[in-house]
């Protein structure tokens, strides 16, 4: 059967929106769960999970996250991930070189946390009174913070927990020093890994367009840096390893065992509002090829200039995306606003009922009454 693109928007929404499990089968079928910490109404990975996870309220996955074999990490971008998965990018080489003092503060650092345990960035501030940096955005930070982070990202560290969405760290088992130089390995066992993480990719986000497939192999140049080299012959791989169909003048990818024009892929005629990092959102380009209008992230657009609002959540019913809500926490309840790309809601009783208990989810998630 020749593939359409009804079949891949299907195939997209049926295989993410799996039926609710628990939550580290939930996180082993997504391979990966991109964190963010705005809270509108909930943090990103909580708004993901709870369409996938039975039973799943908000902050379960900070509460849970130290009895679970996961890992906090960036991987094409930054979340959490199975352990299994995060060896495959270790031991991490970064791209820059520390200069010996550098070293000898991480490796400093490295001590005072291996004799504690678990240590909070501020026991560490407290203790080396590292200072002040610039960060990214071009604010200020404590230069503790982000020695601790840069650490984390080279694998001398794990994130132990969460306080109060604070990263607590604790020094991994495999770190032997902040100058530690890992052995590389032969050209066939990067070639095996790199393939592994590019499964990884697609598993989560099928199916990609050649474009996106492109990209996400690029975004591994973060999760594993010392072997950017290799990302062109990885993605030369997973086109040949990869199913394919050209469809409307597009090429697009999927895992090789799953087709796309099964009867098994059907979604159900649900109300959902998604975070915009779920995985049947995070491809801006997808979601306007397959549902013919443009979502935008608009957090960090200035107020007067934003046209779906703050943190805006795509709604979507049964395979259509209808348009949006954007909701929030209040003490009086749940307060919400929706619009839509027909410029009303549907008339259909099934879409109210149906938003209704979206909504319901939605308070019970929160942890609000009624």
């Amino acid at each position: 059967m020749r593939v359409t693109l009804d079949h891949l928007r299907r195939y997209a929404i049926a295989r993410s929106l799996f039926k609710p499990t628990t939550l580290k089968r939930a996180i082993d079928k997504l391979g990966f769960v991109q964190a963010d910490p705005i809270r509108a109404p909930a943090r990103a990975q909580d708004l993901t999970l709870r369409h996938r996870v039975a039973g799943y309220r908000v902050g379960d996955l900070e509460r849970r996250y130290p009895k679970l074999p996961l890992e906090e990490d960036f991987f094409v971008n930054y979340g959490y991930l199975p352990r299994a998965h995060h060896q495959l990018m270790h031991p991490r080489t970064a791209r820059t070189v520390w200069t010996p003092a550098r070293a000898a503060q991480a490796a400093a650092v490295l001590g005072f946390i291996r004799a504690r345990g678990a240590v909070h960035p501020r026991e560490v501030d407290a203790h080396f009174a590292h200072g002040k940096v610039t960060n990214w955005f071009g604010g200020s930070s404590n230069a503790s913070t982000e020695l601790l982070d840069v650490m984390h990202y080279r694998g001398l560290l794990r994130v132990a927990r969460r306080e109060g969405g604070t990263r607590v760290y604790a020094a991994r088992d495999t770190a032997e020093g902040p100058d530690t130089v890992a052995l590389p390995l032969d050209a066939g066992a990067v070639s095996a890994r790199m393939d592994a993480l590019v499964d990884v990719a697609v598993r989560k986000y099928a199916p990609l367009s050649a474009s996106t497939l492109g990209q996400l192999v690029r975004h591994l140049r973060g999760g594993a840096p010392q072997w950017t080299a290799h990302r062109g012959d990885a993605l030369a791989r997973a086109k040949q390893r990869l199913a394919h169909a050209r469809v409307d003048g597009v090429d697009w990818y999927w895992p090789a065992a799953d087709r796309p024009t099964s009867a098994r892929w059907r979604p159900d005629e649900s109300v959902r509002l998604l975070t915009p990092f779920d995985p049947i959102v995070w491809d801006r380009r997808r979601f306007e090829v397959f549902w013919g209008w443009a979502y935008r992230f608009e957090a960090y657009t200035p107020a007067p200039k934003r046209k779906l609002g703050y943190y805006a959540l795509p709604l979507l019913w049964h395979e259509r995306m209808i348009g949006w809500g954007n909701v929030a926490a209040a003490q009086d309840g749940l307060r919400r606003s929706f619009g839509y790309i027909g410029g009303r809601a549907p008339r259909s009783a099934a879409f109210r009922a149906g938003l209704e208990a979206e909504l319901a989810r939605m308070r019970t998630f929160l942890g609000m009454a009624g």
